[in-house]
Order: structure tokens, then C-alpha cells, then sequence
């Protein structure tokens, strides 16, 4: 089972590949759109990399609820297999 740290940094990992944000950017409270530009299209790439990544599944209407980096850590954390 992952840790808290070990989800975000791989998160900030997937990130920073897909659009490009800085890894240190990408912190618990920032938002996915306001903070980091990820558009609708990017955090598509995002979700199917970190359900690979940290074999999870995020079902489509529950991508809309992962506003910021914390939501989809916590979701991870919560979810994970």
C-alpha cells in the first residue's frame, strides 16, 4: 500500500510528463485547472496513468470530484487495490 508522499509524488510525476508542470508544483492543495493548467483533456491522460500507475480504478463520474491534488491523493489512498 502506498503512502500519502508516494501517491503525490508519483502524481506530480504524471503531471509534470502530461502538461509539463514543475514536480515541486504539484502540491496537496493545488487545484488540477486553476493551479496547474491541467484542461479536461490532460487530466483524461492523468487518470488513466495514475490507475495504472497505482492500480486503481476512477470512474468517469468520479474524475469531476478530483479538483485538486489532495482529492486524488485521498481518492487513491481510499481506492486502491
Amino acid at each position: 500500500m502506498a503512502t500519502q508522499n508516494e501517491v503525490q509524488e508519483g502524481l506530480a510525476e504524471i503531471v509534470n510528463e502530461i502538461a509539463g508542470i514543475p514536480v515541486e508544483d504539484v502540491q496537496l492543495d493545488k487545484s488540477f485547472t486553476d493551479d496547474l493548467d491541467v484542461d479536461s483533456l490532460s487530466m483524461v491522460e492523468v487518470v488513466v496513468a495514475a490507475e495504472e500507475r497505482f492500480d486503481v480504478k476512477i470512474p468517469d463520474d468520479e474524475v469531476k470530484n478530483l479538483k485538486t491534488v489532495g482529492d486524488a491523493v485521498n481518492y487513491i489512498l481510499t481506492n486502491a487495490a
